[in-house]
Formats: structure tokens, sequence, C-alpha cells
């Protein structure tokens, strides 16, 4: 099963694969967070059958249902850290703000460790760091950490 990334110019992008069983399945993450899952005809791998919309916290619930214990997570020494992207949406409360007003380490634990924008990375940002809407957070920590940071950059 191979993954195709299509960007999608002003929306985000789109992850196109087949599944064994020859099923086609995508997923549109927009930019804003929101991500829809759709379910193509198999013989018209134009012909979109079924479209489900869901927020960033269904998506998240979801992957953890079908993976509990993620790709990315690290194991050492007992303790389980978790590497997630978080994307600063349009209804959070930080955008246009320092990223050390997030406070983000002393909240939850969880470290921003890159802020991701469309055409450059910004890898060990500062507390000085002026995020802004569209960002994509790179985050590591216990998976209570990172949740509860998510939340915060969501809701504040």
């Amino acid at each position: 099963m191979g993954t195709r990334r299509t960007s999608l110019p002003g929306v985000g992008a789109r992850y196109d694969f087949i599944t064994e069983s020859g099923q086609h399945m995508s997923v549109v993450v927009h930019h804003d967070g929101r991500r829809f899952i759709g379910f193509y005809e198999q013989d018209d791998p134009d012909t979109c059958r079924l479209t489900v919309p869901l927020t960033t916290h269904e998506a998240t619930a979801l992957a953890h249902l079908i993976d509990p214990a993620p790709i990315d997570a690290v194991r050492t020494d007992g303790i389980d850290l978790v590497t997630e992207h978080i994307p600063l949406v349009a209804r959070s409360p930080y955008g246009g703000r320092v990223l050390g007003d997030t406070r983000a380490r002393t909240r939850t634990g969880a470290s921003i460790v890159a802020v991701l924008r469309t055409h450059s990375a910004h890898p060990s940002p500062g507390p000085d760091f002026r995020l802004a809407i569209g960002d994509t957070l790179v985050v590591v920590g216990t998976r209570e950490g990172v949740d509860a940071l998510s939340e915060i950059i969501a809701e504040g």
C-alpha cells in the first residue's frame, strides 16, 4: 500500500491510498486543522461515494483507536514519549502571539520542538518566536502532556 500526497493550494493536502482489497481512500487535511476522510468507487477512482468530516480531536481519537501505540512513539526506560503535529487553527488564541505565551512546557510538560510553516521550518523556536495561524507545531511529550497542549493551543 503506497500513500500519495497531493498539495491543495489554499486548502492543505490530500493523502490517497489503496487498501490491499482495492478500496481507494483519501484524507484531506485542511490548513485550519479540519480533516475529511473520503471513500471512492473501486471501478471509478474519481467518484467519491462518502465523505466523513472530522474535527482535530475526532481525528486524534480515531487514530488512537486504529493504532493505540503510534509508530512515532518513542519508548525510553518504560516512559512513553510521543511526537505529534498540532495545527494552529483560526480559532486558536495564540495566532500572532509569541511562543512563550503558551507556557507549554510549564503547563503540560510537553515541548514544542519545531514550528512548520507553508514554505519553511523553524527548529528549536525560542519563547520570542511569533506564531501564525496555519503553523504546525511539532510537539514531544507524554501522551497526556501532548493531549493537554493540543487543547491549550486550540482553546487557550
